[in-house]
């Protein structure tokens, strides 16, 4: 824990230039120790707000499971929080219990998935940005009161008009909502133009083929859908569109085996992480810092 404290600075330059650092061997073997290494590194570590994903909190200072998704399903690689208007600069994973198989972390380089796009997609996507559509409850998916940490409709809303999301509550007191952002982002230090949103992770076709065809005969309506995504004026995304954003990030991913007492720490705009299928017990915990309005 010393040194981190003492290379601060060089940790941080060297994270700006590989967007994640995988710290092996540092000898930290409990939750404590973790929420002690990111504050060195780091600092305080943010709530999970506005949630998109099932998460345990493990700690009150913040400390989460990773997504509790079933172990045989893949998670795609996504930066996490893109699809708000704050979202945290860093994120930290821990490896308490490493999967007897599978189960890595992957992580794609974002300014290089950038790069791969064609210009053409980039363009559109430039001028547009990307439309976020989300439908609460219904046995899919978190409800609105999960997601927002709350059971008063006022809270939700007075957050929603905050953060440039569009409300509308059903009949039967469930919540559709809808947001547009920007695709893309310069990083607030290095300045360099990043892909950085959930247009391809939120989008219906991304969904492993037997989840995304029980999604599909679960819904008559398109935008009943729980979550999905379009260009930032409602069109929909050409599926050639989608397959290339989706191959851009394959190309740039690589992965590695967790160790137990293994810490990855990400720059959340450079890089973006995944989870790969697994089997046997496996514990991931998450800590998130560095709270940044776009």
């Amino acid at each position: 824990m010393t040194w981190v404290a003492e290379h601060k600075t060089g940790i941080a330059d060297q994270l700006l230039e590989h967007g994640g650092i995988l710290f092996r061997g540092f000898g930290v073997r409990s939750t404590s120790q973790f929420e002690r290494f990111i504050e060195l590194a780091s600092g305080e570590m943010l709530e999970y707000s506005e949630r998109s994903s099932p998460r345990s909190r493990v700690t009150d200072r913040n400390i989460y499971t990773s997504t509790d998704y079933p172990p045989q399903q893949s998670i795609f690689v996504h930066n996490e929080n893109s699809y708000k208007r704050n979202f945290n600069l860093k994120i930290f994973f821990f490896c308490e219990t490493p999967a007897l198989k599978g189960g890595a972390t992957p992580i794609a380089d974002c300014r290089n998935v950038y790069a791969r796009i064609s210009p053409e997609v980039k363009n559109r996507f430039v001028e547009k940005g990307w439309m976020y559509t989300r439908n609460y409850g219904d046995g899919f998916g978190l409800d609105w009161q999960t997601t927002f940490q709350t059971t008063d409709k006022n809270v939700v809303e007075q957050h929603c008009r905050r953060n440039g999301i569009t409300t509308e509550w059903t009949s039967d007191g469930r919540l559709k909502t809808r947001a547009v952002l920007p695709a893309v982002i310069k990083h607030p230090l290095t300045g360099e133009t990043v892909w950085f949103n959930h247009a391809t992770f939120f989008h219906v076709s991304t969904l492993e083929a037997s989840l995304r065809a029980g999604l599909l005969a679960s819904f008559e309506n398109e935008a009943d859908l729980p979550t999905n995504t379009y260009y930032g004026d409602g069109s929909p995304i050409e599926p050639e569109t989608l397959d290339e954003l989706r191959e851009a990030y394959r190309q740039e991913t690589v992965s590695f085996q967790w160790q137990r007492g293994d810490i990855l720490m990400l720059d959340n705009i450079l890089a973006a992480h995944g989870r790969a299928p697994y089997e046997g017990p496996r514990k991931i915990l998450v800590g998130m810092t560095e709270l940044f309005n776009r």
